[in-house]
């Protein structure tokens, strides 16, 4: 006698079902890869300088799709820009001192003095240029006299 695997009773779509999947959050059609790319799309025109809802309606166009998934897509944009933000923290500081830098030489060098100036000021604020000293003494004093009516009357 020969062995012989046994015959399977289960079709293949059986054996699918019984596998644990997510399920999908935005319904069958779309596979993940094409949300998150419609999302990048999205996070893409973002500095095209439109307001949210405007970004929102012309994506759901773009992208045929509901105004609510265009939506959901904001919401995600949202929280990437969020995290951008968190990671960029740190460095923003260096970075802007790098532009002022370079907008003060490009300024310089074409003449434009009042722009200089201004840029010297921010930079001159950003490492406390004027002082504890210098703020207090441009601090508002208030002087409080007392007259005595008791003795008036």
């Amino acid at each position: 006698m020969t062995s012989q695997p046994e015959a399977s009773n289960t079709s293949p779509d059986d054996a699918l079902e019984s596998v644990d999947n997510p399920p999908r959050p935005y319904g069958k059609r779309n596979p993940y890869a094409y949300i998150e790319q419609r999302q990048q799309r999205l996070y893409r025109r973002q500095l095209d300088g439109l307001s949210a809802r405007q970004l929102v309606l012309d994506h759901a166009e773009r992208e045929g799709c509901s105004v609510a998934t265009a939506w959901r897509d904001w919401e995600v944009v949202n929280s990437w820009n969020s995290e951008d933000w968190a990671r960029d923290r740190e460095n923003m500081l260096a970075r802007l001192q790098t532009m002022r830098t370079k907008l003060f030489n490009a300024a310089i060098r074409k003449g434009q003095l009042q722009t200089a100036a201004q840029v010297l000021d921010s930079l001159g604020k950003v490492v406390n240029e004027s002082g504890v000293e210098q703020q207090a003494a441009n601090a508002p004093q208030l002087f409080i006299s007392i007259d005595d009516r008791r003795q008036a009357d």
